[in-house]
């Protein structure tokens, strides 16, 4: 019987063969800050996405701030924003204190923006079918102070983004403004909400490039708008707010800044990275997928088990394969005398000190919470490896 020589790993990095050949290129060349190869990365993301408002930030952590802060008035507003939902009469914006509805399972790069940008988080209770957000919990607890939505897509398996522009209108029908939804698409990679990638359904999406992601640049983010204007603004923000296209008598001297922003832009040695990558990633989405409905098939009715539900037209990316099972310490000593590494691989987020001002009562989060386990599913995962996870799973503990 397969027995593995070194403990299967949850998490790997991949790098693609020709990367260091192509980072070299690079280093030598002289021009190793935001340039050529980050054109030429987005250029292949917005292919890729087949999305035309793609820009990428130094992490996935950078995207989320940037993106709240998009949902801002800009300091001026020479910018023409006409027929741009966002910014006509109806949106008022953000300003310090408005609320954001947002999950606490989920990895605090997610939540740590919200309180950056001086607003306040309301939790909203899981479903604990996909530990994505309990979207009945969210209707519910919309106020007139709700600005913004922020969804997780737990593992790569979307929320249901139909229910959510539902629960969009409806606010508007009583607060005369629909929300803004951001989705944290940092787990989502190549995920599939009704034929269409995440990313392209309306709304300001986050994706992470962070090491051990589907594709990694070694660090870094997407951030990808749903019209021009926030896309352009983005990329001025993304660097101090200059413009880095516009005319300048020194080419060393930046012309009139009429915003200021951040330091988010992504450099030409990550983007190299990156570039190379993506070449790979039909190819390492697909042997995700292809573990995941391994142990889909494999794990049902085991004891002790508990799988999380799947839907026609919500397609995972499978960054991570979580179930639940019962008597979970249990479980974790199993699976290390098996050589196979698990985690929750996310805290929830409402215990931690400096948010315990938001403090509410979640429920479904409670009691599921220590049920949730990850196990190995990336493309790392051998045929005979999978197999040797579902057998010591029906083995018992």
């Amino acid at each position: 019987m397969f027995s593995p020589e070194n403990k299967i790993p949850l998490f790997k990095v991949f790098m693609a063969d020709t990367a260091a050949d192509e980072v070299a290129k690079v280093l030598n060349s002289g021009y190793i800050g935001q340039g050529p190869k980050v054109d030429t990365f987005e250029d292949n993301l917005q292919k890729y996405f087949n999305h035309d408002y793609v820009q990428t930030v130094n992490a996935g952590t950078s995207a989320l701030h940037l993106a709240l802060h998009l949902l801002k008035k800009p300091a001026t507003h020479k910018q023409n924003f006409d027929g741009v939902a966002f910014w006509d009469q109806k949106w008022p914006g953000l300003e310090p204190g408005d609320e954001v509805l947002a999950t606490a399972m989920t990895c605090t790069a997610s939540n740590w923006p919200v309180l950056a940008n001086g607003l306040k988080l309301k939790w909203v209770d899981i479903d604990p079918d996909t530990l994505n957000m309990d979207l009945d919990d969210l209707a519910r607890k919309i106020t007139p102070k709700t600005k913004v939505i922020m969804l997780v897509h737990w593992g790569g398996y979307p929320n249901d983004l139909n229910r959510v522009k539902q629960i969009q209108e409806k606010a508007h029908k009583m607060y005369g403004f629909k929300p803004a939804v951001i989705e944290d698409g940092a787990h989502s990679f190549g995920s599939e909400y009704k034929g269409k990638r995440i990313g392209n359904h309306g709304n300001l999406t986050m994706f992470s490039l962070q090491a051990i992601k589907h594709i990694t640049s070694i660090d870094g983010g997407i951030l990808t708008s749903p019209h021009k204007e926030l896309h352009q603004r983005g990329k001025l923000i993304r660097w101090y707010g200059i413009d880095r296209d516009g005319d300048r008598k020194d080419f060393r001297c930046e012309a009139d800044i009429e915003e200021w922003g951040y330091k988010f832009h992504m450099n030409d040695v990550c983007a190299t990275v990156g570039i190379e990558n993506l070449k790979h990633a039909d190819d390492i989405i697909s042997k995700h997928r292809e573990n995941a409905a391994y142990y889909d098939e494999h794990l049902q009715n085991v004891d002790k088990v508990t799988l999380l539900k799947r839907e026609q037209g919500f397609d995972s990316a499978f960054w991570i394969y979580s179930l639940k099972v019962e008597d979970r310490d249990k479980f974790y000593r199993h699976m290390d005398k098996c050589n196979i590494a698990v985690s929750q691989v996310h805290e929830r987020n409402d215990k931690h000190t400096c948010v315990s001002e938001f403090q509410s009562n979640l429920p479904a989060l409670d009691v599921t919470i220590g049920k949730i386990v990850s196990i190995p599913v990336g493309w790392w995962v051998t045929s005979e490896e999978r197999e040797y996870i579902v057998n010591c799973i029906k083995k018992g503990w």
